[in-house]
């Protein structure tokens, strides 16, 4: 289960961690695989299936994204469960938008990209 009593600070050193371990293709696609799982995350069985990487691979990429804090994991009896560790993975989103909008309150009604601007084809 996910305690998010506890909450989580980064700081700018453990942000470049975090974003150097999701800075490659396999890892990001198996953090946001554990992600997608939800708190109860995956057996490394069935998250090595999913990606299709031999199991030195996944335990590699495993070891990198438990090193940056984004994952941790637990036995349970012959299975070792991998989990998102979400409470991080807030704490890095809230480092890196905590400055948005120039301090002032984003919501659903504040842009800050300007939408595409689709141009009609003239009829003929």
């Amino acid at each position: 289960m996910v305690k998010l009593s506890a909450l989580a600070s980064i700081d700018s050193d453990a942000t470049l961690r975090a974003l150097r371990a999701l800075g490659h293709a396999s890892r990001l696609s198996a953090y946001r695989a554990l992600v997608q799982a939800g708190p109860d995350g995956l057996a490394v069985g069935e998250l090595r299936e999913r990606l299709a990487l031999p199991p030195a691979t996944l335990s590699a990429h495993l070891n990198v994204l438990r090193a940056a804090g984004l994952v941790n994991d637990a036995r349970e009896g012959r299975v070792i469960r991998v989990r998102a560790d979400y409470a991080q993975m807030n704490a890095l989103i809230g480092y890196l938008t905590e400055n948005c909008c120039v301090g002032a309150p984003c919501g659903p009604e504040t842009v800050c990209a300007p939408k595409p601007v689709r141009r009609r084809k003239p009829t003929a």
